[in-house]
Formats: C-alpha cells, structure tokens, sequence
C-alpha cells in the first residue's frame, strides 16, 4: 500500500503555498528596505500594508510574467 504524503510535502507541492511564500519574503524585503531608510523597525503590519497598497499588483503581473516564460 502506498504511503500518503505527509503535510509538509503537502505544503512543499502546493503552488497556493509556494506564492505565500514568495509573497512573505518580499513583504519582509520591503520591511527591511522600509526599516532602513526609516531608521527604525517599521513593524510586519506597516510593511504588510504599505507592500499591498504600493508594490502588490505590479509584483504579481511580473510573477505571472515569470511562470508563463
């Protein structure tokens, strides 16, 4: 009988959760780059919003650019 995949493997295979995660890591780039320029930690809900309010759509159309090259 076969062995069922595990959660993480689960997780590893999901495109859903791969985007999460390359949405994650760019959130906290920006935090850093925010943080830096500001001279102070701005916090994960301040870059979380400022990300998708200025940098979200235009990430997601050169991410989907991405895939379909």
């Amino acid at each position: 009988m076969a062995k069922s995949a595990t959660p993480p493997d689960l997780l590893r295979n999901s495109s859903l959760y791969r985007e999460f995660l390359a949405e994650r890591e760019e959130i906290m780039r920006h935090k850093w780059l925010k943080s830096e320029k500001e001279g102070t930690d701005i916090g994960f809900e301040e870059a979380l919003a400022d990300w998708m309010v200025n940098h979200r759509a235009e990430w997601r159309k050169r991410r989907q650019a991405q895939r379909t090259t």
